[in-house]
């Protein structure tokens, strides 16, 4: 697949106005552990998941001063500090020293040899505590890609600033924000990786992160402008939470210019509160007083990628999501809208990627470089019930879209802008969370789609 200069250059703020509203859409590229996790590929065999979250598989990998650690949510910590690095934070500038230790998993083989890997994973990083996701590519013609940072993060934004890391390339590959690319996707291909986890803390405290889950999605999605039409499945409605990034317009403009461009913390926001979570009172302090629905202020806040400049960081999304009680939040790929009824017939809500001009969606009355949307439901004609956050007001978020319409414009990734130069698209990236204690049910199509 062909890569923009930058991933941000591609997904920025909406190229026109929601209808009615004056505003855009935005920018946008997330109990008991599974007694399993698994690398089956899914998505038509598109798509290789692959995730680390049982005590088994912590320690199955590689460690240097961590430790896993058994209960009713297994996770990975910090046992005893390999040693100690400074690390000086580009955005503001502070050098400090950290304790740290490591944790490598095994090398997993791709089902689906890559052209693209986006990792994700799921964590608690304590005031004084943050992590490092790395990943070494294994090319299919025997050599490795460098190490390749995927991202530093914490919970909160006061130790460092959450941030990805630019100008990652070793002449084959590259890291475009949250994405790890091949340049030419002609030929070669990525046939394995192995993620490296480094946990820092304050020296000399007890502190640790804890790691919850891991892993990666390895795609070939095929370049196509356009994707098969899939039929329709069962009609149903999930009760999802109805937030407009629009109400936000142009507050705290230091996260990325504001609300007209919140488009993925605010279709997080909506799928944490389905699943009956929320950010307590205290956390929600900081938010100015009067300010309506400040939780998705603070979703905004939480996702904020320092170096890309916005709260469209894919994983960075999943992992706000599951900051919080007991949730699980994979960011991959879905190989058609029946993936997404599926998941729907089981009560999970579905956040989307796409892109499109202003006539590719009928009804949208915009059109967009990059947004983020949450696919609700079905109708009985098989067209997708989304809540769409670039809408004027919430009464205004859920939205009717035409199937063909929107399968077209997610799944394909290759497009024309307004301009006829051709761009890319996201070949069906999305966001799932879900709890850490799912039904049988929806265990049964998580497992089907390789995330469990």
């Amino acid at each position: 697949m062909t890569r923009p200069t930058s991933r941000r250059t591609v997904l920025t703020a909406a190229l026109a106005a929601a209808a009615g509203a004056g505003a855009v859409a935005s920018a946008g590229p997330a109990g008991a552990a599974p007694t399993r996790t698994s690398s089956a590929p899914a998505a038509d065999s598109l798509v290789d998941n692959r995730f680390w979250s049982t005590y088994t598989e912590w320690r199955c990998g590689s460690s240097a001063g961590t430790r896993a650690v058994a209960g009713r949510r297994v996770g990975l910590e910090i046992s005893a500090p390999a040693g100690r690095t400074d690390y000086t934070d580009p955005h503001t500038g502070t050098t400090s020293t950290w304790e740290y230790a490591t944790w490598t998993s095994p090398v997993h083989r791709l089902a689906v040899p890559a052209t693209e890997v986006i990792a994700s994973w799921n964590a608690h990083a304590p005031k004084g505590t943050w992590i490092q996701i790395e990943l070494r590519g294994g090319y299919a013609d025997g050599t490795d890609t460098p190490w390749y940072v995927m991202g530093r993060w914490a919970s909160g934004d006061t130790d460092i600033r959450r941030t990805s890391v630019d100008d990652q390339t070793d002449g084959r590959s590259t890291v475009w924000t949250d994405t790890l690319s091949l340049d030419d996707a002609s030929g070669l291909r990525l046939v394995s990786y192995r993620l490296r986890l480094t946990l820092h803390r304050t020296p000399g405290t007890r502190l640790t992160p804890t790691v919850h889950r891991v892993g990666a999605m390895g795609s070939d999605v095929p370049d196509r402008f356009t994707v098969p039409a899939t039929a329709p499945g069962v009609a149903r409605e999930l009760a999802v939470p109805r937030y407009s990034q629009n109400v936000h317009v142009g507050e705290y403009p230091e996260y990325d210019n504001g609300g007209e461009a919140w488009c993925s913390p605010t279709s997080s926001q909506m799928i944490i509160e389905y699943w009956g979570r929320r950010p307590t009172a205290e956390d929600l302090s900081w938010v100015k007083p009067g300010i309506a629905d400040p939780q998705v202020c603070h979703a905004a806040r939480y996702t904020f990628d320092h170096q890309y400049d916005g709260c469209g960081n894919w994983p960075f999304n999943a992992a706000y999501a599951a900051t919080y009680k007991d949730m699980n939040a994979v960011v991959t790929r879905l190989g058609s809208l029946t993936d997404v009824e599926k998941l729907i017939a089981a009560g999970i809500p579905v956040i989307t990627s796409q892109s499109f001009l202003k006539e590719e969606l009928t009804g949208a009355g915009y059109g967009t470089s990059g947004h983020l949307m949450t696919v609700i439901g079905f109708t009985a004609d098989g067209d997708v019930i989304a809540n769409d956050p670039a809408s004027p007001s919430n009464d205004a978020v859920r939205r009717v879209y035409r199937r063909r319409e929107w399968e077209n414009i997610w799944l394909r990734t290759k497009r024309y802008d307004a301009n006829g130069a051709v761009r890319s698209g996201t070949g069906g990236v999305c966001y799932l969370y879900w709890p850490a204690d799912p039904t049988a049910g929806q265990r049964r199509v998580l497992r089907s789609l390789g995330l469990v």
